[in-house]
């Protein structure tokens, strides 16, 4: 007798993941794609559409293929809020614009916070415009490219669209929605025409579903591509960061995730609406949830950066490294803006920086400066969200970046906050997993993921920390300028 089981995939930054997840939380198989970027012009990050279904279909046919597993349902996650315009007939007009990573659209953000009102975008939407607003990247394809913007009819985000290429739904999340600053009404939880009349003309906005409900079903068609059982449920989605704290449990009132990816992400689960301008207010991956939410712009992206630099040594022997250097990594300290940075700065023009540098310094100390700064980050952003009116009582790691206990040991100990790991920490294509498992069984996070250890911060090396964290705090005023004047120079 098969085996029924359930297909999660997740589309991020640079590469795609598939797991084939037991109706018990059985991870039976996982596999990756890895893929790039484009990066055309200064500040601007992009990516072609057909990568996320190419993707979707080459992991979906390596896990299906020779084993006695029957996929029953679908769950779908991706990066974001990204921007895919695509004509009346779905063809992608230009590739996706990204999220936060994407910076182009400065001026668009300036020039709607004035027309609109920073306060009332802020009361009605729940965050300030930043670079993270989908709704400002689509006043900038207007701006920019008018004639290819006439011709735009839908607005699709990566989950949205393997939803739509999977059963031909044209949907999209309440939570992803919320990203799309300021198109959607984060009180009343639906579009806001008037604004989105004036910044989307022309373009039907998907209707709304919450991420765990049923797009619809596997076409004959989508089937014959995939491998998958025409006619078995797919979940309607959403941003891979909300799908990693699903998949870790991190979704209660008190609840902070910390996502250790290519990007560092946070997801604090509040109890009532909560909006702060160094941050971003969002409705819940759940109905009736809330966040608080901050996140970098970088994290492993300079780690993979520095090992890339350092001729691709193993990541096990560069933490070894970074472990042989020790706390203050002999004197050196960096800021992580190589691409900007997102909450609580949210400044697109910061630029990294490496201070203390001498002939003595090893790559061990480079790595281990990169994983502090990160930590420094982090504590920055929990600093942000306490301030906001954050209740911070749970602190939960997830992603690649769990792996190997130095990271997370570093962020406890910088930030004083235990982290929660749990058995399975692959991510969002879980989380994903974990939603369409509960459109046909009462599938439970704890029972498929349950904890499997506590990182707790260490007090002498704490003590260290806090010394070098007020520097990391001084070290972007005492640059800031110079990097902004830098950063001109490279967008010239």
């Amino acid at each position: 007798m098969a085996l029924n089981a359930v297909l999660g995939v997740d589309i991020g930054t640079s590469s795609s993941k598939g797991v084939l997840v037991g109706l018990d939380g059985t991870l039976l198989r996982s596999a990756v794609r890895e893929h790039s970027v484009d990066r055309p012009a200064p500040g601007h990050v992009e990516m072609d559409a057909d990568i996320w279904w190419d993707e979707l279909v080459s992991l979906s046919r390596e896990l299906t293929t020779g084993t006695d597993a029957e996929v029953v349902a679908v769950g779908l996650s991706g990066m974001g809020p990204c921007v895919l315009l695509t004509d009346a007939d779905d063809v992608p007009l230009r590739p996706a614009v990204l999220y936060g990573v994407d910076t182009r659209a400065v001026d668009q953000i300036a020039r709607l916070g004035e027309e609109l009102g920073v306060e009332e975008i802020r009361r009605r939407c729940g965050s300030d415009l930043s670079s993270q607003a989908a709704g400002a990247k689509i006043a900038w394809v207007a701006d920019e490219e008018p004639e290819l913007f006439a011709r735009a009819r839908r607005l699709y985000m990566p989950s949205s669209w393997l939803v739509r290429k999977l059963t031909g739904a044209y949907v999209l999340d309440h939570h992803s929605a919320s990203q799309t600053t300021p198109l959607y009404d984060t009180v009343a939880r639906r579009w806001y025409a008037p604004w989105a009349d004036r910044i989307a003309p022309g373009i039907e906005l998907p209707p709304l579903r919450w991420s765990g409900e049923a797009a619809g079903t596997v076409t004959a068609e989508a089937a014959r591509s995939t491998g998958l059982p025409q006619g078995i449920p797919v979940i309607t989605g959403t941003i891979d960061a909300w799908a990693e704290a699903l998949s870790v449990g991190a979704h209660r009132p008190g609840d902070l995730m910390l996502m250790y990816g290519t990007t560092m992400f946070l997801i604090h689960t509040v109890p009532g609406l909560l909006t702060d301008p160094a941050l971003w207010s969002t409705v819940g991956a759940l109905p009736g949830t809330r966040n608080l939410a901050g996140g970098m712009a970088t994290s492993g992206a300079v780690t993979g950066w520095l090992r890339e630099l350092f001729g691709n040594p193993g990541y096990p022997e560069l933490l070894r490294l970074a472990e042989d250097s020790g706390p203050g990594a002999n004197g050196l300290l960096m800021l992580p803006y190589f691409a900007g940075e997102r909450t609580p700065l949210l400044d697109p023009q910061a630029r990294g920086v490496i201070a203390g540098l001498t002939l003595s310094h090893t790559r061990g100390d480079l790595y281990r400066a990169a994983l502090e700064a990160t930590a420094y980050a982090v504590r920055h952003n929990i600093e942000a969200l306490e301030k906001a009116g954050g209740d911070i009582r749970r602190v939960v790691a997830v992603g690649g970046g769990t792996q190997g206990g130095l990271w997370t040991r570093i962020v406890s100990d910088v930030t004083g906050r235990p982290q929660e790991l749990r058995t399975t920490t692959i991510g969002a294509g879980y989380g994903g997993a974990l939603l369409a498992a509960q459109l046909v069984t009462d599938a439970s996070i704890d029972e498929w993921n349950p904890v499997r250890e506590i990182v707790t911060p260490r007090p002498g090396t704490a003590a260290r920390y806090e010394e070098l964290y007020g520097l990391y705090r001084a070290l972007y005023p005492a640059t800031a300028d110079l990097v902004h004047t830098l950063a001109a120079h490279q967008d010239r």
